[in-house]
């Protein structure tokens, strides 16, 4: 199956069996990628896994992502899934505010997923709703902020000893 008889039937299997929370479908970088409502998502992902067509079994990634100038839709969490005998795969993303974080888990369909979801918890603050065991992973507990967001700047702005014309700025 070519990429975009791929997107086109993921596409309209999705929009039958989920109607409004399906949002778009597209192709990035020869990609098949899929948006969709946080809310649906662990039903989707039990869809695709089942589907005698599709059989999307293995989860390659799931990851969260911050867009600090996308307003109102400034966090997202992107999955990436693959049938290896057909060796074909596609991109599931959806879009929320950053001051609700809050996303249904996927460990009842896929159980790697568990500490693909804490990571991104640690990382990005995304809360799992039903998560297993949803704690930080790599940074300490007692830590109050997610490093991976774009809240800070990236270079100090109160140094006086760099000379930015040195490096074509």
């Amino acid at each position: 199956m070519d990429k975009e008889t791929l997107l086109t039937s993921v596409a309209d299997k999705l929009k039958t069996e989920f109607g409004g929370g399906f949002i778009s479908s597209e192709m990035v970088a020869d990609y098949p990628v899929f948006t969709l409502n946080r809310d649906i998502i662990c039903d989707v992902m039990r869809f695709l896994y089942n589907d005698e067509e599709l059989a999307f079994q293995y989860l390659t990634t799931a990851c969260a992502i911050h867009y600090p100038d996308n307003h109102g839709k400034e966090l997202a969490m992107m999955y990436q899934l693959h049938n290896l005998p057909k060796n074909l795969r596609i991109r599931i993303k959806m879009f929320f505010p950053i001051n609700d974080p809050h996303v249904p888990t996927i460990t009842p369909v896929f159980s790697a997923a568990n500490w693909m979801e804490r990571e991104a918890f640690d990382f990005y603050g995304v809360v799992f709703s039903g998560h297993p065991n949803l704690k930080r992973i790599l940074n300490m507990e007692d830590m109050t902020y997610h490093p991976l967001r774009k809240e800070y700047p990236l270079e100090d702005g109160t140094r006086e000893d760099k000379d930015n014309s040195m490096f074509g700025r």
